[in-house]
C-alpha cells in the first residue's frame, strides 16, 4: 500500500470509530451474557477446560471455521478473511485461567452500571470479548481481509508461565502479522513491551529432627522473616527499572505451636536481563547462607521467566493505537506488561496488549467491572484490528 493510501486508510478508521461505537451499544447484551457465562464457570489455572469449552462452543455457534483444542487445551476458531486463501493473520488472544479458586462462589451480580464477581477483569471479560467478536463484526458488517484467529489460551498465570500460548506460537503453521491480548481492565492500557522478569518461591521446613532446645531456635516463620529482610537488603538501581515483589506469604497452624513450614511467593522485575539475573543470584546466595545458619531446609524454585524486549513507541503498531485511543477520549497507559505479550516478543511478532473497561478491586476475590466504558474499549479494539488488517501497522522497511 502507498503511503498516501495508508494515510487515507487510517483516516477512513478514525473517524469511523465514535459511529461505530454508538452501534454496539445493541450488543450489550450478547456480551454481558458470554460475560456471565463465562465468569461463573471456575478456571484456576490448569483446570480451565470448561471455559475452553464454553469458548468453542461459542465460536461454533457463529459459524466460525476449525474451532478446536489443541494438545495443551487451548481453544481457538477463525474467523475468515474475505478470501478463501489469505497468507495474513491477526491473532487475538486472551487467558482463559484466572486466580480466583474453584471453591469460592462465582455467581456474578449485574447492576445498571457495573457487574460485580470474581475474576471479571482478570480475565472473564477478555474471554468474553473473544467469544463475542464473531456477532459483533456481523451486526456491525465488518469483515476483514486478513483471517482472525481468536484463541482462548490456558495455563498463562502463575506457575502456568504462559504454556498454552507459548505451545501455540511454537506448533502453529500459519504466519502471524500481528498479535492483540485482551485484558478485562484497566481501559487505556498499551503494553507493547515486556520487562525481565522470574518468579518463584521460597519454602523453609523445620525437619523432624530440629533442635528446639538449641540458641536462637525460632521456627520456619521467623526464619522466612530473617531471609525477606536479607531480600529487602538488596540494592535496587532506579535506572533501568527494578523491582523485588514479595506477593505472599503462608505458614504455621495455630497460635500456640512454632511454625515448622512457611513459604514466600515472590517475583523480580527489570528493563534489564542482566539485573534480573544478578539479584537471582544474590537470592539464592541469600537462600544458601540462611539454610546453613538455620539449619532449615530452605529451598528457592523458579517456576516462570520473561526475556525483556518488544516493539519500540515509534513503531507504527503502537503510533496508530495512540492515535486510535485520542480519537476516543481515552487517556493511554502506557506500562511493560509480563503477559501474554511476553510469548508474542519471543517469536518476534509485533503485538500490543489493550484493557476493555475500567475496574476495581482487581486484587480480591469481588471485582466490580464498569459497564459504560466496554463500549469505548470494544470500539478501541475493533479500530486496532482494521487497522492491523489494512497494512497501517506493518513496519517499514
Amino acid at each position: 500500500m502507498l503511503l498516501g493510501d495508508m494515510d487515507k486508510s487510517i483516516k477512513t478508521i478514525l473517524d469511523s470509530l465514535q459511529k461505530r461505537k454508538a452501534s454496539l451499544s445493541s450488543l450489550l447484551e450478547s456480551v454481558l451474557a458470554n460475560l456471565v457465562m463465562i465468569g461463573e464457570i471456575p478456571a484456576p489455572t490448569f483446570n480451565e477446560e470448561n471455559r475452553i469449552k464454553f469458548l468453542c462452543n461459542r465460536l461454533s455457534e457463529c459459524g466460525l471455521q476449525n474451532c478446536s483444542t489443541d494438545e495443551k487445551g487451548n481453544g481457538f476458531g477463525i474467523l475468515p478473511g474475505k478470501h478463501l486463501v489469505s497468507d495474513k493473520n491477526i491473532l487475538v488472544v486472551a487467558h482463559a485461567d484466572t486466580l480466583v479458586s474453584k471453591e469460592i462462589d462465582h455467581t456474578i451480580s449485574i447492576q445498571p452500571d457495573k457487574i460485580t464477581g470474581p475474576g471479571l477483569g482478570d480475565n472473564s471479560l477478555g474471554l468474553a470479548v473473544i467469544a463475542t467478536l464473531p456477532t459483533i463484526f456481523d451486526q456491525l458488517n465488518i469483515q476483514l481481509e486478513s483471517n482472525l484467529i481468536l484463541m482462548g489460551s490456558v495455563k498463562g498465570l502463575g506457575k502456568g508461565d504462559l504454556e498454552g500460548l507459548r505451545f501455540f506460537l511454537r506448533n502453529n503453521s500459519l504466519p502471524i502479522q500481528a498479535g492483540v491480548s485482551l485484558e478485562g481492565v484497566q481501559l487505556g492500557r498499551l503494553s507493547y513491551n515486556s520487562l525481565g522478569m522470574f518468579r518463584g518461591e521460597i519454602a523453609c521446613i523445620v525437619p523432624d529432627e530440629y533442635d528446639w532446645t538449641q540458641f536462637g531456635a525460632s521456627g520456619a516463620i521467623i526464619t522466612l522473616n530473617d531471609l525477606i529482610g536479607k531480600i529487602n537488603s538488596i540494592p535496587i538501581p532506579r535506572r533501568p527499572r527494578t523491582a523485588i515483589l514479595l506477593g505472599s506469604i503462608r505458614g504455621g497452624t495455630a497460635y500456640n505451636t512454632l511454625a515448622t513450614r512457611s513459604l514466600l511467593c515472590f517475583e523480580v522485575r527489570s528493563e534489564s536481563a542482566e539485573i534480573v539475573n544478578d539479584i537471582e543470584n544474590q537470592i539464592h546466595d541469600i537462600v544458601t547462607e540462611m539454610a546453613y545458619q538455620s539449619r532449615a531446609e530452605i529451598s528457592m524454585n523458579i517456576f516462570a521467566r520473561r526475556q525483556p524486549g518488544g516493539i519500540l513507541f515509534r513503531h507504527p503498531l503502537v503510533e496508530t493505537m495512540r492515535e486510535i485511543m485520542k480519537t476516543l477520549d481515552i487517556q493511554p497507559r502506557i506500562t511493560p506488561s509480563i503477559s501474554e505479550l511476553s510469548a508474542f516478543i519471543d517469536h518476534n511478532i509485533p503485538a500490543v496488549t489493550l484493557g476493555i473497561t475500567r475496574g476495581e478491586r482487581s486484587d480480591e476475590i469481588c471485582e466490580t467491572i464498569q459497564i459504560e466504558p466496554m463500549f469505548t474499549g470494544l470500539a478501541q479494539l475493533i479500530g486496532a484490528l482494521l487497522a492491523i488488517d489494512c497494512g497501517v501497522c506493518d513496519e517499514k522497511q
